[in-house]
């Protein structure tokens, strides 16, 4: 039995050294410059960089990781697995806008995690090197650019005495409703869930042969898990070929995606709904000619709630390019699970279910995310009695399997009340996500967070409802890039506020929109808006995935520190 993606590497290295593991995108377009990295290179690089720090008695400590988009960041994270060493990926501080979001982050994570090393690119270690007074938190850690470390030093390399038990990695979590907590993945969890992975989107010996092992494409970050245990680890479970590019690129110009996926026909490839919505806007008639999507079967969509209408909308229009609805592949999982949880069936179109009513709200129709993977378990519990909840009755997720992670880093107290939680009835402990949903026919429904439910006249609602019939009610919106939450109105109680992100050269139409926002909000919840303000584009706090951080865009609303466009609109 494999214990550990180490054995499989060194496996795949063996078996099929010249076959293409990664190729990478440098500009983001299938015309410009590749990289690529074999079986065989990647398994002496890693194996280097192991040695490297196996040499310096690291194994056990942690290891930051801080790459640009490339694929310089693979054979870290994998050298940091063959040694022994607990990898913590991280996003290195770029641009002048991004860089104190990144390094406040940093900070945090190097603090959290008692990272002995820094392992980098060149240009982010000399970068580290003058933000070095700014970052104290460095004092006494090693900085070393892995791209000098000689692919040589890989004779030295030695097992590592490795169990299933072996911390693997710290994923971050994102923070959408609290700091962000490292998540301790164990080796056995990461098996555990590629292999999910693999069973749930249907990746056979028989489909790898029928795509030529060319299984995915993707922009995905891969210091997320999305983007890591997909696109990246599964790969090496499967000994396939991924080919990788910058979510940069792709933010830039979405059509790099389908390009992508036109040129090099992979089986699996997705990302967010807004991922989806992005492509949409760009989808002119030249676009859609160029386009060949009739070999992707697999097109996953997870992360942030996945909306109906966007899948309607995409199959419909891509549709002309030959992408089949059945490939509409929506999704659950989080960091505490590793990742994935619950997946659809290849080749059945996603489960809707009507939320019927009229109005702007009235295709948000209730979107199944899929099954569980095999020797994983879900239940719907309610929080407070700790009981499991019928079919149909909306209450906390509950996941158990040995995907579930070990816990938190350092936080024993977060790490009790979040992954051992009981059942009456029920053997076992479950990891409470926080998250709220149903199940229906065994499928999972996710309807919102815990957390961010709204309460109004003792009606529960969920801000993304609410989003998504601000974002309906006026082109101007930005798909998932609008926050609803409530705040307290005195003697009204609790009223919800809007914050939504529009083009600069709307101002001018700023309380049309606002008002036309209001009136979606009136008809499809019954609630009437204490305040609608619409903000410049990018301003909205989001997680390092993407997610909306409504408690922090909440908390700058009440400080009066948004980015508002023009003179807010309040009535």
């Amino acid at each position: 039995m494999v214990r550990t993606l180490v054995d499989l590497l060194t496996a795949h290295a063996s078996q099929q050294p010249d076959r293409t593991a990664y190729r990478y995108l440098v500009t983001g377009d299938c015309d410009g410059e590749v990289r690529d990295i074999s079986y065989g290179q990647l398994a002496r690089r890693s194996q280097a960089i192991a040695a490297w720090l196996q040499e310096r008695g690291l194994a056990g400590s942690r290891a930051m990781l801080l790459y640009p988009p490339g694929l310089e960041f693979i054979p870290a994270f994998l050298g940091c697995l063959a040694a022994g060493v607990v990898a913590v990926p991280g996003v290195p501080p770029r641009g002048r806008s991004q860089n104190h979001r990144a390094l406040i982050r940093m900070k945090r994570l190097i603090a959290d995690a008692d990272a002995k090393v820094i392992l980098g690119g060149r240009e982010v270690i000399g970068a580290l090197g003058e933000l070095a007074q700014h970052l104290p938190e460095m004092d006494g850690i090693t900085c070393v650019t892995t791209e000098d470390i000689p692919d040589d030093a890989a004779g030295s390399w030695r097992e590592p005495g490795l169990t299933a038990d072996s911390v693997a990695f710290l994923q971050y979590t994102s923070g959408s409703t609290s700091a962000p907590r490292g998540v301790m993945v164990t080796h056995g969890n990461l098996v555990d869930n590629v292999r999910v992975v693999t069973e749930r989107m249907g990746h056979t010996p028989d489909t790898i042969a029928e795509y030529g092992h060319e299984m995915y494409v993707s922009w995905l970050p891969v210091y997320h898990d999305m983007g890591l245990i997909g696109p990246v680890l599964n790969a090496v479970h499967l000994g396939v070929t991924a080919t990788l590019f910058s979510p940069l690129h792709f933010l830039q110009q979405p059509q790099r995606w389908l390009s992508a996926v036109t040129r090099y026909r992979p089986h699996t490839s997705g990302g967010p709904n807004f991922a989806y919505e992005l492509c949409l806007k760009h989808a002119t008639p030249g676009l859609l000619g160029e386009l060949d999507l009739s070999s992707w079967r697999v097109a996953f969509n997870g992360a942030e709630p996945v909306r109906a209408a966007t899948l309607r909308r995409f199959s419909e229009t891509f549709g002309a390019a030959g992408f089949r609805r059945e490939a509409l592949y929506p999704c659950y999982g989080l960091a505490e699970a590793t990742l994935m949880v619950t997946g659809g069936s290849v080749d059945a179109a996603p489960t809707l279910l009507d939320a019927g009513g009229s109005g702007p709200h009235a295709d948000a129709a209730a979107v199944g995310c899929g099954r569980p993977g095999p020797g994983l378990t879900v239940v719907i519990a309610d929080p407070e009695g700790q009981e499991e909840l019928p079919e149909g009755e909306v209450g906390e997720i509950w996941v158990g399997g040995a995907s579930v992670a070990k816990g938190y880093w350092r936080n024993a107290l977060a790490t009790r009340e979040t992954f051992r939680a009981t059942l009456t009835g029920r053997e076992g402990r479950f990891l409470r996500t926080g998250d709220l949903g149903f199940l229906r026919n065994g499928e999972v429904f996710v309807t919102g967070r815990l957390k961010d439910l709204i309460v109004i006249d003792g009606r529960n609602h969920y801000p993304q409802d609410l989003e998504l019939s601000a974002e309906l009610s006026h082109p101007a919106l930005r798909p998932g890039c609008t926050a609803a939450f409530s705040v307290d109105g005195a003697a009204g109680g609790e009223q919800p506020v809007v914050v939504a992100e529009v083009a600069p050269e709307t101002a001018g139409e700023a309380e049309k929109i606002a008002d036309q926002v209001r009136g979606a909000i009136a008809e499809a919840h019954g609630l009437s808006a204490r305040d609608v303000v619409l903000v410049h584009p990018g301003t909205i706090p989001k997680t390092s995935s993407g997610k909306i951080q409504r408690r922090a865009t909440r908390a700058a609303y009440l400080d009066g520190t948004l980015s508002v466009l023009g003179v807010p609109v309040q009535r």
